[in-house]
């Protein structure tokens, strides 16, 4: 892995990262899984897409998921994201309920999240790939100790951001964000498993614009429609 896979904005920042002894670790590991015949999601040259669809400058808010979709043609390196003409899995479509309900919003024309990513919402997971029909299976190489330093800079260097985390894992990512600087929200996973249990009626998308206005700052233009 070198840092030039992510945007320069954000190789300014994570090179050094790149360098570490566990993103070797990492790299050697992803490349053994594929060696021995495994198929990886996403494709390799859409791992760090988040990063190239928001340079360091533009992140306003940053919506955490956990680990990439599992399922062919699915992952595109944007979490919750499916390319257009992909059936939006089941969590989608709750953050599409939730949307429509909370922002008065059109039903989007289908389940591609790049336009937000292009207003300023870094779409993160916690570990950025995954073998095929395997949830989970890249958890512990490494990813998350990366994704922790992503939480940790972004904390450190800039001020206003909203944290939007979904579900337990993401909940964790909350001890490297000072709420004095940023802005959290934490609720259930809007998978169907747990959705039902506070993810519908809690609003994220209007308290994003409220707090990023209340700073003077534009709001995100959330409409996929």
């Amino acid at each position: 892995m070198k840092s030039f896979l992510v945007d320069e904005s954000w190789a300014a920042y994570l090179a050094e990262e790149f360098e570490k002894p566990y993103m070797k670790d990492l790299a050697t590991f992803l490349q053994h899984e594929k060696t021995a015949g495994k198929i990886i999601y996403p494709p390799g040259n859409q791992i760090f897409e988040a990063f190239n669809r928001t340079p360091f400058k533009k992140v306003k808010v940053v919506i955490l998921g956990q680990d990439p979709y599992h399922g062919p043609d699915q992952a595109h390196g944007l979490s919750f994201s499916v390319q257009p003409g992909v059936k939006p899995p089941p969590s989608l479509v709750n953050i599409y309920k939730e949307l429509q309900s909370d922002m008065k919003l059109s039903q989007p024309k289908n389940g591609c999240l790049k336009t937000w990513a292009e207003e300023g919402v870094l779409l993160l997971n916690n570990v950025l790939t995954v073998e095929n029909a395997k949830a989970g299976s890249h958890h512990k190489h490494g990813w998350e100790l990366f994704t922790d330093k992503v939480i940790e800079i972004l904390n450190d260097k800039k001020e206003h951001l909203v944290f939007i985390l979904w579900g337990s894992t993401a909940h964790k990512k909350a001890h490297f964000v000072d709420p004095k600087k940023h802005f959290l929200i934490k609720t259930v996973h809007p998978s169907p498993l747990a959705s039902y249990r506070g993810f519908f009626g809690s609003k994220p998308f209007s308290k994003t614009n409220h707090y990023l206005k209340l700073n003077g700052l534009k709001e995100i233009n959330w409409d996929l429609s």
